[in-house]
């Protein structure tokens, strides 16, 4: 799939933030990388980490042949398109056609609730949750979006077309709590078929998390032969942005 210079040209996706780093989750964990983080979504979790490109969205608006031009002048052979939630935007199908005709392979970083024919390598979905439901938040004083979150982040035809498609594929889940795994395993029966290799447990946080949650999430991996799923770049950089 190529894209014409001048769809490039005209197109133009507002950007929260790129920059190169590592790869700090899931089967590339360590991988440099190229990202790019959309601003916008459609949900908005109460944990979220990066909040301004949901619950606060900024960043100024790019045309896709400029972010092309960046990513390909990064060094890297890695695109993560990232967000927010970067398949709520028509652009995201040239911009990732470009960047694989550019020779990169192309992870997407997706909630699962939107499915799209699009160039990716390794899709990886992160479902979402009770526990991300934003419930007495303070950015929430009339529980306008704990209502809309509820009702939008779960999708299970979406999550089972991105699940089929043509790619490698995850599924990574935030972990909180003992009680989240009965949640968790009816999400996964949502899939199909699937190798639980491919399923991802992280312990939920902007830190390094306790050992208390961090030996439960350990458990429920080694009881259920899902995998552990670490935060490098929290543990090599901490919360902070362009990391």
């Amino acid at each position: 799939m190529s894209t014409a210079l001048p769809v490039l040209q005209t197109s133009t996706l507002r950007i929260s933030e790129t920059f190169t780093s590592i790869q700090g989750e899931g089967k590339l964990t360590g991988v440099p990388s190229f990202f790019v983080r959309t601003s916008g979504c459609n949900l908005r979790c109460t944990w979220c980490d990066t909040p301004y490109a949901s619950w606060a969205p900024e960043g100024d608006t790019r045309t896709l042949a400029s972010i092309v031009d960046e990513a390909s002048r990064s060094g890297v052979a890695h695109a993560v398109l990232t967000g927010g939630e970067p398949m709520l935007f028509d652009e995201i199908e040239p911009l990732a056609a470009a960047l694989r005709d550019a020779g990169m392979h192309i992870t997407i970083e997706t909630a699962g609730t939107i499915m799209r024919d699009i160039a990716c390598d390794l899709m990886s979905i992160s479902p979402k949750l009770a526990n991300s439901t934003p419930i007495q938040d303070p950015r929430d004083e009339l529980g306008a979006w704990a209502k809309r979150h509820e009702q939008r982040r779960l999708n299970p035809q979406a999550l089972r077309a991105l699940w089929e498609g043509p790619w490698e594929r995850q599924c990574k889940f935030v972990v909180t709590g003992a009680s989240d795994i009965d949640e968790i395993r009816s999400v996964i029966a949502m899939l199909g078929e699937h190798n639980p290799a491919d399923i991802m447990l992280m312990p939920e946080g902007t830190e390094t998390p306790s050992d208390e949650l961090r030996d439960l999430t350990q458990r429920l991996c080694v009881e259920h032969r899902y995998r552990y799923c670490t935060r490098l770049h929290i543990d090599l950089y901490g919360d902070t942005r362009g990391t």
